[in-house]
């Protein structure tokens, strides 16, 4: 992905979250919010940091917006704002334009306007949480539609067998891709990879399969 600078406009907490994290991550950021006293509080934490109206495009083109490849709509309360805000993104030709979208029907709108990344946060983060609680499931990520990535701990039928020699993909479909054995950092699984117990291990495949595999004793 191109490291270009990246503007994020609206500083509510994922906002924040993402604005801090590219920053983090040697990202140069400008974020754009209407509050001055949120402005205030980010003051040195953040490459560059302009309180601003969104819905003014003459606003954002002093800001210099129509001259980044990518920028983030993270407006989510205010839904004729986000809206707005998208779509003065897509008049000024950003070429890499995501928003964050609270409803089904938000996320129609934001995609019918032109913008190619529409996320979820808190349908997301719900339904990985959702995946953590309710199993054995150290963490959750879905990658696709139907495809995942578990971390979990072996089954114990699993337990001392070298990988290669073992039915775990023609049983359950699935893929052990990296262990973590105690005290040490995660390492790829090959053919000859044992587990063992206290291992934590993240698996691939489809939804439902890792799903059921990672109920496993």
């Amino acid at each position: 992905m191109r490291n270009d600078p990246v503007a994020v406009i609206g500083l509510g907490r994922f906002g924040t979250a993402l604005a801090l994290e590219l920053v983090r991550r040697g990202t140069e950021v400008l974020a754009i919010d209407h509050r001055p006293k949120v402005v205030q509080s980010l003051a040195g934490q953040i490459t560059h940091i302009a309180t601003a109206d969104a819905t003014d495009p003459e606003a954002l083109r002093q800001l210099g917006l129509p001259d980044f490849y990518r920028a983030v709509c993270a407006i989510g309360s205010d839904l004729e704002a986000s809206i707005l805000t998208s779509s003065l993104l897509v008049e000024m030709e950003i070429d890499d334009i995501w928003a964050k979208a609270v409803s089904q029907q938000h996320g129609r709108i934001l995609s019918r306007i032109g913008v190619q990344h529409v996320v979820f946060p808190e349908h997301d983060m719900g339904e990985r949480v959702a995946h953590l609680v309710s199993g054995r499931m150290l963490d959750y990520m879905e990658v696709d539609e139907n495809f995942a990535l578990v971390k979990t701990l072996p089954p114990k039928e699993y337990v001392g067998v070298p990988l290669g020699e073992s039915s775990l993909r023609r049983k359950y479909g699935v893929t052990v891709v990296a262990v973590k054995r105690p005290g040490e950092e995660f390492t790829y699984a090959t053919a000859e990879t044992e587990l063992g117990y206290g291992d934590v291990i993240i698996v691939s495949g489809r939804t439902d399969q890792v799903e059921r595999f990672a109920e496993l004793p």
